[in-house]
């Protein structure tokens, strides 16, 4: 059997899991070859991956973009690269549901131009493309023979999808240009290192947190889950001894089903399984089990050393030792993540901090070199960068606050919505993880201002708002949108003090103020946006009770109000919540208000009872106000039932008011 032996080897996606461990496994074992690193620092890689390679001489690290054909026929070139190991890609089947076409961009597109620059160079001997199991589709329960690599591909998921549609680039390329390609197919990963969206490091860190591990379906589904090492060794075998035009399985016989591996690690933590699994809704389709005939790589030498109870025990005392290994992870250890693939990932450098310089981080020993990157607005403590609009605004300028005392690094959007180059120039200059839309039009001092300037109002309100939505989900961000409740009124559905309240999904009816029309009109449009965060906002009140624009300051300065009982937004509580809400990459529409109704009369006893005991108001009728006014009103109650699901802290709308309004405002 022949032996191949590499000089400069290109591994892509290094800074990610299982290339991690392949490149300090090389570089470890193999002090004569250079390895080069390519890694665009997505939410899913940490440079403190390779820390075992920190002092090796024969390491390069480059932070960049698989898809620049620029940069990757300059290294091709520059690095005088003679072989290819490519792991780059988005991996997570979750996030595949949610946004296919960036799972494309990467793992299609992104394998492209690798295959064209090794076309064009002509100087790679070899080409080891790293896919998946997955591409073989559902196996069927009852085989006892598992898929071999001759296996027709029947993928079943847009992940699978996008690494089938590579490994057709690869055949293509191998057989028309004579690239000298190996293919790659293995089954799941485990280990030490693993971004925590993963099932087994997340059902850790979930145990360490005493909370309950979320099981898709039924947990009837079987899968097969190799030890990292052993992974890196089968890649070092594959690399050094696997045949120019053939694929390989890298996989075990050693099948559990995931309720199973929910309980080994239940037991490993001393929890019940009864109390602490959790069944929740499965994805769109989930295979039902994945099997492989590895008998052609265990020919190469090749065989797995480490038992499974050997490697959970390994992999839980690491990521109990290196708790913040991944800094905030709250999203992905949801039951259905969603983390967004974003341009220019955090730089987690080698001793652990996050990027916050503006110089190139160069190490003279290892070699590793990141580009220059701007360190912009508020000092940075988490992977988090905001792209907000609304700077002028009121919700927009608290948002700013809440930034700044979180550490959250964020910057206010310059350009106008309805301007779809500036908001692109925007996101390209700031780079954001998450855009907060809090613009939009309300009028000045009422919606009244809106029935006067209609066309303005369906440009900020309608167009810009779609605009923004539009240039998110290109670019594969997350828009927390800040929306209205007032597009409801009572009816005989949900009678004023039944306590019955209207739900996120049912439809607007109330159609009074021209106002609420485009807010209603661009929510019904933004349920075609899966990247969109909607959060109706209803009479918004601060403890600021000197903002003109407070519910609270609005009554107190009026000679007459009506007294009727609405759903209503206290921002103290809730604006940070809607920062948690992003963290959490939530989408959907929300009713943000605290639950339960207030009224005017209440309100304003409240004002009496804290602020100004010599209070007074008098009370008018709907049909009153309707003479001094130009616009009807909304009145309304909202179901926060869902949100409160989801943070139970949640407090009622009249023990907010006291806690976060009219406590702090006390006078003596």
């Amino acid at each position: 059997m022949a032996t191949y032996t590499p000089k400069n080897i290109l591994i892509t996606g290094a800074a990610g899991f299982i290339a991690s461990h392949v490149a300090n496994r090389l570089i470890r074992n193999y002090p004569d070859y250079k390895i080069v690193v390519l890694d665009k620092l997505d939410y899913c890689s940490n440079l403190k991956n390779l820390l075992p390679s920190k002092s090796s001489p024969n390491i390069k690290f480059v932070k960049g973009d698989i898809g620049s054909a620029d940069l990757v026929n300059f290294l091709l070139i520059t690095e005088s690269i003679d072989t290819i190991m490519h792991f780059a890609a988005q991996t997570h089947v979750d996030n595949s549901f949610g946004n296919s076409f960036e799972f494309t961009k990467n793992n299609i597109y992104g394998t492209h131009v690798l295959l064209e620059a090794c076309k064009v160079t002509g100087q790679i001997r070899r080409f080891i493309h790293v896919s998946t199991d997955e591409v073989y589709g559902e196996t069927d329960e009852d085989a006892v023979v598992g898929n071999h690599e001759a296996s027709q591909l029947l993928p079943t998921n847009p992940y699978s999808a996008t690494k089938a549609g590579a490994e057709m680039l690869v055949m293509a390329y191998g057989r028309s240009y004579g690239l000298p390609v190996i293919t790659t197919r293995g089954n799941n990963v485990y280990g030490p290192n693993q971004f925590p969206e993963k099932l087994i490091p997340k059902f850790i860190l979930l145990a360490m947190q005493g909370k309950p591990l979320p099981i898709h379906g039924d947990g009837s589904n079987v899968r097969s889950y190799l030890y990292c090492e052993d992974v890196a060794e089968a890649f070092e075998v594959i690399l050094h001894k696997g045949e120019v035009g053939h694929v390989y399985n890298i996989g075990t016989k050693k099948e559990r089903r995931v309720i199973d591996v929910a309980k080994d690690i239940c037991r490993l933590f001393s929890m019940d399984p009864e109390k602490s699994i959790k069944f929740v809704e499965n994805r769109p389709f989930n295979d039902q089990r994945y099997f492989l005939d590895d008998q052609k790589l265990t020919i190469l030498g090749w065989s797995e050393q480490t038992t499974w109870d050997e490697g959970l025990r390994k992999t839980m005392e690491w990521y109990i030792n290196n708790p913040d290994w991944w800094g905030d992870v709250s999203g992905a250890l949801l039951p259905h993540p969603r983390m967004l693939m974003m341009p220019g990932g955090i730089e987690r450098h080698f001793d652990g901090s996050e990027e916050g310089k503006s110089a190139s981080y160069v190490s003279n020993n290892t070699r590793m070199l990141v580009p220059p990157s701007k360190s912009i607005g508020s000092p940075r403590k988490h992977s988090l960068k905001f792209l907000i609009y609304g700077r002028t605004g009121w919700l927009g300028g608290l948002l700013g606050k809440i930034c700044e005392k979180q550490g959250i690094s964020f910057e206010y959007g310059r350009g106008r919505l309805e301007d779809r180059s500036s908001l692109l120039a925007d996101i390209q200059n700031v780079k954001p993880t998450h855009v907060f839309n809090a613009a939009g039009v309300t009028g000045r001092p009422n919606v009244d201002w809106c029935e006067s300037h209609k066309t303005e109002t369906i440009r900020a309100n309608v167009a810009g708002t779609l605009t923004l939505a539009d240039v998110c989900r290109e670019h594969g961000l997350l828009m927390m949108n800040f929306a209205t409740g007032c597009i409801f009124e009572y009816d005989a559905a949900h009678p004023e003090g039944s306590g019955i309240g209207f739900k996120e999904e049912d439809k607007p009816n109330f159609i009074g103020s021209f106002y609420s029309k485009t807010k209603a009109m661009v929510e019904e449009l933004l349920k075609e946006y899966d990247n969109v965060c909607t959060l109706r906002v209803r009479m918004p009140i601060s403890s600021d009770l000197s903002n003109p624009r407070n519910f609270i300051t609005k009554i107190s300065r009026y000679n007459k109000v009506v007294n009727i009982p609405n759903s209503m937004t206290i921002l103290d509580e809730l604006l940070p919540i809607s920062v948690e809400m992003a963290k959490r990459n939530l989408r959907g529409i929300w009713n943000f208000t605290n639950p339960g109704v207030v009224s005017h009369n209440e309100i304003l006893e409240m004002y009496k009872q804290y602020i100004d005991p010599n209070f007074k108001w008098a009370n008018f009728t709907l049909e009153e106000q309707a003479k001094v006014i130009v616009a009807p009103r909304s009145n309304n109650e909202m179901d926060a039932s869902k949100l409160k699901k989801e943070f139970p802290e949640l407090l009622s709308i009249k023990e907010s008011l006291i806690k976060y309004v009219f406590e702090p405002n006390k006078k003596n």
